[in-house]
């Protein structure tokens, strides 16, 4: 039976439930990552809560339950697509989460954000995520431009966005409230035909990042 334009559109915005990369599994989160996902956010707290507005000192378990069961409600509606971070050679630590939504339908716009274990950045993992899920987003999402909001001062994830080749479009002021001060973010972006034309240069990474 022949299948029609419409129904290969919404084939085009299925992303995959687990991608691997080199040195990473990328999975879609289950009821069964609560405790580490728990782990993986306290480890990295001192960190985290400079740049992140839930991630406040006292996460506790609650907050992780309540993170995996939006999440699992978010993919099942096509809101949003997080995925848990892990490594082939050790797949029950939590490395870290990377997400992507669309921002804009009628733009086709996505975003992408991501944060890494305190104990594993600069290691490139955030990197190698990143690269992935930029194929998730033109291949099965359809999308024509992926964005990154980087807290102005968070060198970590701006090395990613320089090293991926997105553009530094500008600085959003006072972008998020977190702890109680209002945060400007950077604004990088790539078009789809940008990473059609680089998709076999960009580093995976393995170091830094």
């Amino acid at each position: 039976m022949p299948v029609g334009l419409d129904t290969l559109r919404t084939m085009a915005r299925v992303p995959p439930e687990m991608i691997r990369t080199e040195r990473l599994i990328l999975r879609r989160f289950t009821r069964r990552d609560v405790a580490a996902l728990e782990e993986g956010v306290r480890s990295s707290l001192s960190e985290l809560h400079e740049w992140l507005p839930w991630a406040h000192m006292d996460y506790t378990r609650e907050d992780a339950i309540a993170f995996v069961r939006d999440s699992i409600q978010a993919w099942r509606e096509g809101k949003a697509f997080d995925y848990a971070i892990r490594r082939r050679d050790d797949p029950e630590t939590h490395v870290g989460n990377i997400s992507i939504w669309q921002t804009s339908r009628s733009g086709r716009i996505g975003e992408i954000g991501y944060w890494i274990r305190t104990d594993m950045s600069g290691r490139g993992y955030a990197t190698e995520a990143t690269r992935a899920l930029m194929a998730v987003g033109y291949d099965h999402l359809g999308l024509h431009k992926l964005t990154l909001r980087i807290a102005v001062g968070n060198r970590g994830s701006e090395r990613v966005a320089e090293k991926l080749g997105f553009t530094r479009e500008g600085v959003l002021r006072e972008e998020l409230l977190i702890r109680g001060n209002w945060v400007d973010h950077t604004l990088y972006s790539m078009l789809e035909g940008e990473f059609r034309r680089t998709r076999n240069t960009l580093p995976n990474d393995n170091g830094g990042g």
